[in-house]
């Protein structure tokens, strides 16, 4: 993978910031967006310091269509092509149906579904150019009914749908992975409000870590690809 060129959408924190890092210690040059232009720039610094790898800080609003064009038009002309986008960038907010605002309903939906539309239909081009490879951060709440936040399930299971989909028309130009952790140790919060990192105990859950992991080793591939890799506690089916 060294030398290769890559975007990871939500890098500020959490699996976006994990896997830039990952990536870079594979030697992967990388656009850091996310919409806090300062945690990329530390994060950055730390990739500039501690791995050969080049970190190109990208702020960006995934929600805004002309922002992610700039996202990629700006990657490929500094590093010259690319070779992963990483579409990770998320958000989670209410939780019943009755309760949720359509401001919250607009957010979700514009983050969690326009924002990787965008993003993927502007790395396309490139991407079947280099025969890269298109990752998704889909989530167990895309593969089994929830009776809990409904609306941010049914991103989930677009993210799945439109992924198998682009993997359809791409004509094995490309590799399409989804990946789909369970709870997460991260900043996202849940229906409490109260943050998976604050929540669980560190090994309790999934780590950001090994999301990125998986997302290295989905790179990783040539002649194949992941079509689907699934990170969950050990315990997860216990809840069914």
């Amino acid at each position: 993978m060294k030398g290769d060129k890559a975007i990871v959408t939500g890098a500020s924190s959490g699996i976006g910031r994990r896997t830039a890092l990952a990536l870079a210690r594979e030697g992967v040059d990388i656009a850091l967006a996310a919409r806090r232009e300062g945690r990329l720039e530390e994060l950055a610094d730390r990739i500039g310091s501690e791995t050969d790898a080049e970190a190109l800080v990208v702020p960006t609003n995934v929600r805004e269509e002309a922002a992610v064009e700039e996202l990629i038009g700006t990657t490929v002309e500094t590093f010259g092509r690319l070779d992963l986008l990483v579409n990770n960038a998320g958000l989670v907010v209410g939780g019943k149906i009755e309760d949720l605002s359509t401001a919250e309903y607009r957010s979700m939906m514009e983050t969690n579904v326009d924002g990787m539309f965008f993003a993927t239909r502007a790395a396309l081009p490139h991407l079947r150019a280099s025969g890269g490879t298109l990752v998704f951060i889909g989530s167990f709440a895309g593969q089994y009914p929830r009776s809990f936040n409904p609306t941010y399930a049914g991103t989930k299971w677009w993210t799945r749908g439109f992924a198998k989909s682009v993997a359809a028309q791409a004509d094995g130009e490309i590799a399409v992975t989804t990946i789909n952790p369970s709870e997460v140790r991260t900043e996202i919060a849940a229906q409490t409000g109260e943050s998976f990192e604050d929540r669980f105990e560190e090994g309790e859950v999934v780590e950001p870590e090994e999301v990125a992991d998986a997302v290295v080793f989905a790179a990783r591939q040539d002649n194949t690809m992941v079509s689907e890799l699934d990170l969950y506690r050990r315990d997860k089916f216990e809840d069914f």
